[in-house]
């Protein structure tokens, strides 16, 4: 079983088995039958305040890596990441986010503690 982070714009294909959108927001111009989203775990996605505050270039990449596994480890957000390690013991999981540079994002940080 694999876990791999793509573009939510990215058409779906075959081997992308359950795909799970991480991102809180629903994608800009983006229609739901579209996407073929089949999981949206809000609990697991980084919070407003956090994301505000990384987008808003005021600290480091390793330092919002750090403070979202912190988020994570919330009551609610463990039970949600541990529903998406449950699919990846059944099959393939792709994670998909509309950012622009989703191995510097909440999804490259969500991928290594799927495969940790």
């Amino acid at each position: 079983m694999s876990v791999r982070v793509r573009r939510v714009y990215d058409p779906a294909e075959p081997e992308d088995g359950v795909r799970v959108l991480v991102d809180r927001l629903w994608p800009r111009g983006l229609a739901k039958d579209a996407a073929r989203v089949d999981e949206w775990p809000k609990a697991i996605t980084p919070s407003t305040e956090l994301r505000r505050w990384y987008h808003a270039g005021e600290g480091s990449y390793e330092e919002f890596a750090e403070r979202y596994e912190a988020e994570l480890a919330a009551d609610e957000a463990a039970e949600a990441l541990d529903g998406v390690r449950e699919l990846l013991r059944k099959g393939d999981v792709t994670l998909l986010t509309a950012s622009k540079t989703p191995q510097r994002s909440h999804a490259a940080v969500l991928t290594r503690l799927l495969e940790g």
